[in-house]
């Protein structure tokens, strides 16, 4: 099967909101007035960022999940997509089930693909992802990195760590039992974009940013841009971890032994959860709330941004913590 052959099976869909998608030089985005567009991409290589046998199906789901959760974070609502794949070879029961993922979420979000790429080599998808985010006043509506102010509260959305958790199981570095991992799994290969959220934050949340390489780590970027420090309760992060609160309320043990040094760094440095970390003042919580009830997303406040410099942990007793969690590193 040839490259365009592969294209018009697998990949080509008639243009539904773009002037012009699949099957010319380049795709024609028109945006609305009064918008600005929203553009993120991000790269998933074999070996680095999943398995090399890992279900097509989540793969598809999973490639587009991790742009869109970047639109999210951006409070931008999805258009379209580019979609550039390389090939070790034509599989076509692979392109089939990848292409079903795929189109499965892209359908759910509004998100048509409108072009990219395809060529052989080593197995690596990269998407490219487009959205509108709304200009009022003169004013864009985008939420950023750079917002947070001394006394403004942090939440995160949703779970944390059970990705983590499931990748260390896969890795052979734990023992899940097999109802456990299976959950865990699920949300290491099919994690959920907080779109609705990220649209409902816009107007509320001082600054946001997604969780992909661990929420201390990520936090550290909105710090970084918006040059203030935080204080953040690691054991109600902690209590964030499904596997964790889960069996805990269940059981009154745990069915799986880890120390509270392990439970804490899979909340604080997990990486792949994919939900909103945002900041907002004190006096909005009532409306991130009821945002979160809107959006059907559960939203939790892990801290508080300082006016001086610097990151700080706290258990559930407000002693204070040492920091040695480290984030996800794609050089490392």
């Amino acid at each position: 099967m040839g490259e365009f052959d592969l294209i018009d099976r697998y990949f080509k869909r008639p243009a539904r909101h773009a002037a012009l998608g699949v099957g010319d030089d380049c795709a024609l985005l028109q945006p609305k007035a009064g918008t600005q567009m929203a553009i993120s991409s991000d790269m998933l290589v074999s070996g680095r960022h999943f398995f090399a046998d890992v279900d097509p199906r989540t793969l598809g789901h999973k490639a587009l999940a991790v742009n869109l959760s970047d639109l999210a974070a951006c409070g931008a609502q999805p258009l379209a997509f580019t979609l550039a794949l390389s090939l070790p070879h034509v599989d076509e029961p692979w392109l089939a089930a990848f292409a079903e993922g795929l189109f499965a979420l892209a359908d759910v979000h509004g998100c048509e693909l409108i072009g990219g790429d395809t060529t052989a080599g080593p197995l690596n998808i990269c998407i490219t992802v487009f959205g509108e985010v709304p200009v009022v006043a003169g004013s864009s509506q985008a939420l950023l990195r750079s917002g947070a102010r001394p006394g403004d509260d942090i939440y995160v959305s949703g779970t944390l760590g059970d990705a983590r958790l499931a990748l260390d199981a896969l890795l052979g570095k734990i023992e899940l039992p097999p109802e456990l991992l299976a959950t865990s799994r699920a949300r290491l290969e099919t994690p959920t974009p907080r779109i609705a959220l990220g649209l409902a934050l816009r107007g509320i949340a001082s600054a946001a940013i997604d969780v992909s390489d661990g929420l201390l780590g990520d936090l550290g970027h909105i710090l970084e841009n918006s040059g203030v420090g935080a204080t953040v309760h690691a054991d109600i992060a902690t209590e964030l971890i499904a596997a964790y609160s889960g069996n805990k309320r269940a059981t009154g043990q745990f069915c799986i032994q880890l120390s509270t040094e392990q439970w804490r760094a899979l909340a604080l440095a997990g990486g792949d959860d994919y939900e909103l970390l945002f900041t907002a003042p004190p006096t909005l919580r009532d409306t991130v709330a009821q945002a979160g009830r809107a959006s059907q997303t559960p939203v939790t406040r892990i801290g508080q941004i300082n006016t001086e410099p610097g990151l700080h942990l706290m258990d559930r007793q407000g002693k204070p913590l040492d920091n040695t969690c480290a984030s996800f590193d794609h050089f490392a």
